[in-house]
């Protein structure tokens, strides 16, 4: 079973999803990010080559958890609801 070395948690109802970076048998926390360009930088942080191509180009070394990547913000609730 391959899973990706970064894994993009899901957002957090605040704003915001943690980031964690998987080696060998644990994942190591790198922050959380409220945007693609937090993404990169902790990725730059972590040593990883060319992290603008990692988090831009699509790549399977980034797993994004059960929402929409590169979306970093919870859906607002809407005013119609009682």
């Amino acid at each position: 079973m391959h899973h990706a070395p970064v894994v993009v948690h899901r957002i957090f109802p605040s704003g915001g999803r943690q980031v964690t970076l998987r080696t060998a048998n644990r994942e190591e926390p790198l922050g959380l990010a409220r945007s693609d360009e937090d993404l990169i930088e902790f990725l730059r942080r972590a040593g990883m080559p060319d992290p603008d191509d990692v988090v831009l180009g699509g790549t399977e070394l980034v797993e994004w958890e059960s929402d929409t990547p590169h979306v970093y913000e919870a859906d607002q609730p809407t005013g119609d609801l009682p």
